[in-house]
């Protein structure tokens, strides 16, 4: 399976890491790892995600820790659509 992001998403990877580095950067460099596994696992497991009610297509969402990652199946394509914190107001 081909793994790709959408411009959004890696502006969230950026923005993100940003945020954590201003007051821990030590921390934003843990969370970013942690951010590629679980998007990694998702090549394994890509119905592991909650589907994402009232959005075409196959639409999912993994939660991790304080985070969520949602994406889209497609074929042999995993599309990472948009990354943010659990707080955010998304």
């Amino acid at each position: 399976m081909k793994l790709q992001f959408s411009k959004a998403a890696l502006h969230d990877l950026v923005r993100l890491r940003e945020f954590i580095a201003v007051n821990n950067p030590a921390a934003a460099g843990r969370v970013s790892k942690r951010m590629r596994a679980a998007v990694n696992s998702l090549l394994h497991t890509p119905q592991i995600g909650r589907p994402v009610d009232n959005l075409p297509g196959e639409i999912r969402e993994l939660i991790f820790g304080r985070y969520v990652v949602r994406y889209e199946v497609r074929e042999d394509v995993l599309s990472i659509l948009r990354i943010w914190h659990g707080k955010e107001n998304r």
